[in-house]
């Protein structure tokens, strides 16, 4: 059916979409129905528990409910700016349904009444409805005053993007003061109300504002950052099933390039942080064209066939000729314009003002990478069929982190991924210089695990190219981990040069048949090169959502605890809200000793033990026989604890290596590993895991967390068998043996003079009464670092111990303690450990 007869049919009946997607038969959902009124246009807000749960929010207007999907609901603050996806038009009678639509059914989940009243148009609601711009009054139960729904730029999306916005009226309200959702959550159905009143035709419409600048609300001010780490996606077999919240665009096959612009200095840098703006001088010259305000561009360049398909074999020849001007740039993200920080704001928003750069005629070779209008997976064999490497999502709601992310992933239309070369064969036959390549990626360890060899997809000048660049690395020996099936005559070179390689499948053996090369890859550090593993699919359970008890009063919430972010005492209280059940299961049954910091984190810091009585709702007091020689130890079990010490400034939670049911047996050991200063942070990567594997050969398993600090906590689970002297004295022979071992990397004595350039490995945290800072809790320093569980092979990825704070914890939420799943499982006896390393206790007086 040609586009124009669906709009002509949608004309002909607005409801059309709407009654297509449900059965009437099964859903009690109305058909159709329900009286207009022109002079008293009705509005009502449904709260929606689908998939997710979201606010339908909807007007009256031309005979039918114009209709939008708000995920957070309304709010009072004219600082919000609320997502609201258009969906189809509802008949009238629709402001009348409360009840549950069938499992199975479209919107399948309970729907309530949660305010409704009238609506007054402030201007003409038709020509501002189709201009994307519509003002208005609500009269509701809860929703009062004026309002504007903002059409956003979306690029034919299917369910267009707009904007709820509260004007500036006596109603509005700091969100930090108020939530309408979270304190008036009920429905109100049965309620009669007064406010369907007749506007009359002489009312004074208000002026029309100005439109804003296009900068996200509620993002910070900052200066303009000299480097950029890319987010980069995630391997997936199957897309999400939630695709509303989704976009998904081209996976262009081509070089990731970040642009930084700063007045006319224009750089382009490669993913791994190369300045590559002297190989790219006509993009540079193109963006100087645009007449950009400071800022960080992200995007991918191609060169084009002439099909229009990106060809990543003529994007090299390019750059072997020196002949860039056929480069075109895609961009797809902003993550810093005009003097603001973008990097927290919803994606789409990010992208609303990317869009704007492009309302200006721009040279032919800077372009907007476009999303499809259709769904997931027809987008994917559409890409595949026309030859594409795949498409990339990118969940709607999702903020720029400098990592890989599952908010954004990737699905690739064969199994295509980057393989370390570590060596060649011989020509055969009438191939000439190389026979294969022999691919390798690299473990957990660190070890080149050999995957198998390619030998197609080369010409003759690609043999010339790949043999000179061999030739020039030759290696005395095979640098494969545990590799018997290896051609013994191949040549063996250094490691350095990465290939990209579609391929079949893998083997059982870890192996991959069916290889065909594709390029090298220049952008591409070796060392980083994984196997790649997609994930069989993306949660689509929506994060923690923060709960604050309407009964906890927060006093001076609006108190900045941390200069350096901005972020108030609200903040952190609503950080705690949101990971109160991931930290509960560390705090739980042990003893808790907590840091208040009154005046923020540069004023002076108080450490707590003890407490007055009833002093802090949810804290409680353990038996004083626990510790008989001081007062009775702090327990923390619920979420009321954790926000009622939030309330009272505690910035920091820290836990025992024992439970109150066992204390005077640990349960755990750990390792903090605290650099001096000089320490980069790659020596500290390299550091854990050389520990690790110590602790390894020792048969003890170890978890990983970061400090929220500067450092790293390598924590053993133990069996409760032997008491605090015995654990704390074994954990330091430990570290004696280390830095004995490595006096160049670590030193076991504590002070910054002794461990200038080394890391010191604080055993001290293994002693009776000491404490380390619990996973979840946030750090009293600036940034606000948090600690967070993380799995050994994510090590590599970090960019430090801060690399979660309280301003981007959302982007972690969805792993959780995951990582730590079988800690419970894990613990270990030392009493091998013990006999292996020579260490013997000292006997019991």
């Amino acid at each position: 059916m040609h586009p124009e007869d669906l709009k002509n049919m949608a004309k002909s009946d607005p409801l059309q979409t709407y009654k297509a997607k449900r059965d009437f038969s099964i859903t009690s959902e109305p058909a159709e129905g329900g009286d207009a009124n022109d002079k008293a246009l009705s509005f009502v807000v449904q709260k929606h528990w689908a998939s997710r749960l979201h606010y339908d929010f909807r007007l009256e207007l031309d005979g039918a409910m114009k209709s939008w999907a708000i995920p957070k609901g309304p709010s009072f603050d004219s600082k919000d700016k609320r997502l609201a996806v258009h969906v189809e038009d509802h008949p009238i009678s629709y402001n009348r349904f409360e009840g549950q639509i069938p499992a199975g059914q479209y919107g399948a989940g309970k729907v309530i009444i949660w305010d409704k009243g009238i609506w007054i148009p402030l201007e003409d609601p038709h020509k501002n409805y189709r201009e994307g711009n519509l003002k208005f009054e609500l009269r509701g139960v809860k929703l009062h005053g004026h309002w504007a729904l903002v059409r956003m730029k979306s690029n034919g999306v299917k369910q267009e993007p707009w904007l709820l916005i509260k004007e500036k009226d006596e109603y509005i309200r700091p969100s930090n003061e108020f939530s309408v959702v979270d304190e008036m959550p009920d429905s109100v159905a049965k309620l009669i109300t007064d406010t369907h009143k007749v506007v009359k035709p002489e009312e004074e419409l208000p002026a029309k504002k100005k439109l804003t600048s296009g900068i996200p609300n509620k993002v910070n001010k900052a200066d303009l950052p000299l480097t950029l780490h890319p987010q980069l996606a995630t391997l997936v077999d199957l897309p999400p099933k939630d695709s509303a919240e989704w976009i998904y665009e081209i996976k262009f096959d081509g070089y990731r390039i970040l642009t930084r612009i700063n007045g006319k200095e224009i750089q382009l840098f490669t993913r791994n942080g190369n300045d590559w703006s002297h190989k790219l001088p006509t993009l540079v010259k193109a963006i100087d064209e645009m007449n950009l305000k400071p800022g960080w561009l992200d995007g991918e360049i191609v060169v084009l066939n002439e099909n229009g398909i990106p060809d990543f074999q003529a994007l090299q020849g390019a750059f072997d000729s020196s002949s860039t001007q056929s480069i075109v740039y895609y961009l797809f993200d902003v993550p810093f314009y005009d003097g603001h920080d973008l990097r927290s704001a919803p994606l789409i928003e990010r992208r609303a003002l990317l869009k704007t750069l492009f309302e200006k005629p721009t040279p032919e070779q800077i372009r907007f990478s476009d999303i499809f209008d259709a769904p997931p997976n027809d987008i994917v064999a559409t890409a595949c069929h026309m030859g594409l490497e795949g498409v990339v999502g990118k969940r709607k709601s999702s903020p720029y982190v400098p990592r890989r992310s599952t908010d954004w992933i990737k699905l690739k239309c064969k199994q295509r991924q980057e393989f370390v070369i570590g060596g060649y064969t011989d020509p055969q036959g009438s191939r000439s210089l190389i026979g294969s390549l022999l691919l390798g990626v690299y473990n957990e360890k660190g070890e080149l695990q050999y995957t198998g060899n390619v030998g197609t997809g080369f010409n003759e000048k690609t043999l010339k190219d790949l043999k000179t660049k061999l030739d020039g690395i030759p290696a005395d020996h095979s640098l494969f981990s545990k590799a018997n099936d290896i051609d013994k005559k191949a040549h063996w070179v250094k490691p350095t040069l990465v290939a990209e390689v579609s391929f079949g499948e893998w083997t059982k053996s870890g192996h991959i048949r069916h290889s065909v090369f594709h390029s090298l890859r220049t952008d591409k550090n070796a060392n980083t090169i994984i196997r790649e593993k997609p994930m069989h699919s993306i949660s689509t359970k929506p994060a923690p959502t923060p709960s604050l008890q309407t009964s906890l009063q927060i006093t001076h919430p609006d108190r900045v605890i941390d200069s350096s972010t901005g972020l108030t005492k609200i903040d952190l209280v609503r950080y705690y809200s949101l990971v109160a059940p991931l930290i509960l299961e560390h705090l739980r049954e042990r003893p808790v000793s907590l840091v208040r910091a009154p005046a923020g984190v540069t004023g002076q810091l108080f450490f707590q033990k003890h407490l007055e009585k009833n002093s802090m709702p949810g804290v409680k007091h353990l038996d004083t026989a626990l510790d008989p020689e001081h007062a009775a130890l702090l327990e923390i079990s619920t979420a009321e604890g954790i926000l009622s010490a939030a309330q009272m400034n505690v910035l920091e939670f820290h836990t025992w290596n024992a439970t109150k049911s066992a204390i005077g047996k640990p349960d755990r050991m750990i390792f903090d590993l605290d650099p001096g200063e000089g320490v980069p942070w790659n020596i500290m990567q390299e550091s854990a895991q050389l520990i690790r594997e110590f602790l390894n050969e020792l048969g003890l398993n170890s978890f990983l967390k970061t400090s929220g600090s500067k450092g790293l906590h390598l924590v053993v689970p133990i069996k409760r068998l032997r008491d605090w002297d015995t654990v704390k004295d074994f954990s330091h022979a430990i570290v004696n043996h280390l830095a004995a071992t490595l006096p160049q990397r670590f030193v076991a004595i504590s002070g910054p003079t002794n461990r200038v350039g080394k890391i010191f490995i604080d055993y001290l945290r293994n002693g009776f009464g000491a404490t380390t800072v619990s996973a979840w809790s946030a750090r009293a320093r600036q940034g606000l670092g948090v600690s967070v569980p993380i799995a050994w092979e994510e090590l590599k990825s970090l960019t430090g111990s801060t690399h979660w704070t309280v301003s981007n914890i959302h982007s972690r939420l969805d792993k959780g303690n995951d990582p730590w799943a079988d800690y419970n499982a894990s613990a270990q006896s030392i009493l091998f450990a013990m006999k292996a390393l020579g260490f013997k206790p000292k006997a019991q007086v």
